[in-house]
């Protein structure tokens, strides 16, 4: 008897056991309503407002939305009060009439709305420009010149440069007259031009797109432009099957150089002398097309700066050049042992001054250079990284810039916004609340709207000032009220040690709506390590982004910002330096400390994804981590830097290329494969060429690995509409199959 019991227990257990582990429709509806594009401004509003500051600086307006539609406020820096903008109902029917359509007054159809004073607003409709005068609510077309791409006429206005037969011309607005400034200009070898990043042939003999591109001097006495030589340059190739009218492929070839390459789209420097057509071309500091030579004029007739990351990025240069005497002056040069990545520099020669944000001692800060003396003065110090630079404003001696960091016992990646009084060094917080802050600072430099956030507290939007006595006034709150209707849960931050036993790192963890403590989840890694940039969600809108919808079909999600990525010491960036193969041992460590916290974590299924460089990590993560990732679902990625543009390895793997590539390269590893792989990629993606993609699929083949491939022949690196709709449902089901193990559903749609 006792075994028949114990039989009818465990017969009785595997059946409860199996039926916890289905998925249902209703799964993946609350995955649906989950997604960005159903609750943006669907079930949550005003998450992320922003400012249209008045050209006169007179006032600034913004837009509140909710359920019912959108509706325009301003303030007035005079009453500073909210009060509506215009009277919508007014402007709907005069829209109506004037657009022989219907208009609502709580959906005008107004874009890029530009509040020009007081009085005037202006907007496009369908590309056509509109003045509206906001006390007669007369409406006026407004002529826009047609762009001029291919010609720029001088300061003075008296020539106009324009190029023909791969030379550089002017013409006299006086008399028409034409002066040829270039003379050897030929097919492959163009003067006043450049090469576009997407700039795509058609054919093997095709024509790339037309460009022009020249820049006066103030005084119109100088142009500077570039030789664009492709005369050595190879291609890359795509193969467009997408097009409805065509039976066989089209052949689509773009200029792009690979890490280490040399037969590149060089650009070579050339200035003009208008008034003598003397040329002085700059043959030895020709550069590649992804990293030329970059130049801003002096207001000294005839000098022009000139700034030179050198390729590798260990260097960079800012020059001083006289035209006339053909000669350079040294003003700064850094250099690092690793990567220089978080350089910039503005130039005030009123002020006698270059503001240079640089990470030259180990940490992103701001630095004053005397144009004079050349003398490098630091202005601000400290264990915490400076974002941008905001406003300057050399009158009133400040500078208004975001960092973070700097406040203790916060969150490091929580931005503040800091005024830096220049006579006395002093650094004031100007954003007190221990919450994260995006900051739109006005033209003036005196106010600044705050959203104020953290990815668990929905923004409060705050106008403020910096001035005697400081000005608060709240303008919006966010309307989530509409996420409660779907249950909708935000994600948890949490932090763990990373692989040097001591460091800090910072993630967040997303759950499904119904979540159960008592059950055993398996786990999904939302990947980009980067290095340029960092991914856990630091505000409410990008915590809103992506992952829950991947929770509510049962899995724990994680992002994790591990060392080696962006936004913090430049010692804990360096870590990934040359050495991007070992990025997501922080993320295995995380999720190994967060399951034995958390018991409802399953750490024996985990599974990952990501796009592009996140791409790379999915792919490498089940092949370097074969025995602890699952489950990998890898998009659009480099798979092998060597294949990749050579910008982006050369700044984070080195230059040249060495031995390393090779060892982190997903393509040499890809014997290691025993979980489940789905690669993916654009057919037409000219920003990650799929080859890499397709040379991964050869080498699992020939290492006899099963796996599985998507390829969206019409798409690029970012697929858009049905492409991506089906790419969602693909991924999805991915890990519905394979990491949680049941029948997936694939009759649903997304909206």
């Amino acid at each position: 008897m006792f075994r028949i019991y114990l039989s009818l227990l465990i017969i009785l257990f595997s059946l409860q056991n199996i039926q916890a582990q289905q998925i249902a429709k209703a799964d993946y509806q609350r995955a649906v309503a989950s997604l960005w594009g159903n609750i943006n401004n669907k079930k949550v509003f005003n998450h992320n407002p922003q400012p249209i500051w008045a050209q006169d600086s007179s006032g600034m307006l913004f837009v509140s939305q909710n359920r019912l539609g959108r509706t325009y406020l301003k303030v007035n820096w005079k009453s500073k009060k909210i009060e509506p903008l215009l009277d919508q109902d007014r402007l709907a029917k005069i829209l109506s009439d004037s657009l022989k359509t219907t208009v609502k007054a709580s959906d005008l159809p107004i874009q890029n709305l530009n509040y020009k004073d007081a009085k005037h607003l202006v907007f496009t409709n369908l590309g056509r420009l509109f003045e509206l005068d906001l006390e007669t609510y007369s409406l006026k077309r407004l002529n826009r010149p047609a762009p001029a791409f291919f010609e720029s006429k001088s300061p003075d206005g008296k020539w106009i440069a324009y190029t023909d037969k791969y030379n550089l011309y002017l013409k006299s607005t006086a008399d028409g007259s034409i002066r040829q400034l270039s003379t050897k200009g030929e097919r492959l070898y163009e003067y006043g031009t450049f090469y576009g990043w997407s700039d795509i042939i058609e054919g093997e003999n095709g024509e790339r797109p037309r460009r022009f591109s020249v820049r006066w001097s103030p005084d119109s006495k100088w142009i500077q432009t570039y030789v664009t030589d492709l005369r050595v340059a190879k291609k890359m190739y795509l193969l467009d099957w997408g097009q409805d009218d065509l039976y066989k492929p089209k052949l689509l070839g773009y200029y792009r150089g690979s890490p280490g390459d040399t037969d590149m789209v060089r650009m070579i420097p050339v200035f003009y002398n208008v008034a003598t057509g003397a040329e002085y071309q700059k043959n030895h500091l020709q550069g590649t097309h992804t990293n030329p030579i970059q130049y801003e004029w002096s207001k000294t007739s005839g000098v022009v700066y000139q700034e030179n990351a050198i390729r590798g990025y260990q260097a960079v240069e800012l020059h001083r050049c006289d035209l006339t005497k053909q000669s350079e002056e040294l003003l700064y040069r850094e250099t690092s042992p690793t990567n220089i990545d978080n350089y910039s520099s503005e130039i005030f020669e009123d002020w006698g001054k270059v503001l240079i944000t640089s990470e030259r001692d180990g940490w992103k800060q701001l630095y004053l250079l005397d144009l004079k003396d050349k003398s490098l003065k630091p202005l601000t110090n400290g264990a915490y990284y400076i974002n941008q630079v905001l406003h300057v404003d050399k009158a009133k001696g400040f500078i208004l810039f975001n960092a973070q960091g700097k406040e203790a016992g916060r969150n490091p990646y929580y931005q503040h916004l800091y005024k830096l009084t220049l006579a006395t060094g002093k650094v004031e917080l100007l954003t007190p609340e221990n919450a994260n802050h995006d900051v739109f600072v006005s033209p003036d430099g005196l106010y600044f709207m705050d959203n104020i956030s953290t990815p668990t507290q929905p923004t409060r939007t705050v106008l403020k000032s910096h001035s005697t006595p400081p000005l608060s006034l709240e303008l919006l709150k966010t309307d989530a009220s509409g996420l409660d209707s779907i249950k909708y849960r935000l994600p948890e931050p949490f932090t763990a040690i990373g692989k040097d036993g001591k460091t800090t790192i910072y993630g967040a963890i997303w759950k499904p709506s119904n979540f159960d403590p008592q059950k055993k989840y398996p786990v999904i890694d939302n990947s980009y390590t980067g290095p340029h940039t960092f991914t856990t969600p630091r505000n409410y809108t990008t915590a809103l982004w992506s992952n829950q919808p991947f929770a509510e079909l049962g899995f724990i999600v994680i992002t994790v910002d591990g060392l080696g990525t962006a936004g913090r010491s430049k010692a804990f960036h360096n870590v990934s330096y040359k050495n991007m193969g070992k990025n997501l041992e922080d993320h295995r460590l995380a999720i190994l400390q967060l399951g034995r916290k958390n018991p409802w974590m399953d750490t024996t299924r985990v599974g990952i994804f990501g796009h592009s460089a996140g791409g790379y990590d999915a792919g490498h993560a089940v092949l370097e981590y074969p025995d602890f990732y699952k489950v990998a679902v890898a998009s659009s990625a480099d798979h092998d830097f060597r294949m990749e543009k050579d910008w982006w390895p050369e700044m984070y793997m080195g230059w040249p290329v060495d031995s390393t590539y090779h060892q982190v390269s997903n393509i040499t590893m890809a014997k290691n494969l025993k979980g489940k792989l789905l690669i993916t990629h654009g057919g037409i993606d000219e920003n990650v060429n799929p080859s890499a993609t397709f040379k991964l699929a050869e080498a699992l083949i020939r290492a006899n690995k099963e796996f599985d491939m998507l390829i969206l022949p019409s798409q690029k690196h970012g697929y858009q509409g049905i492409y991506n709709d089906y790419f969602t449902k693909k991924r999805w089901n991915y890990f519905v199959e394979h990491l949680l193990g049941v029948e997936p559903i694939w009759e649903f749609e997304l909206k």
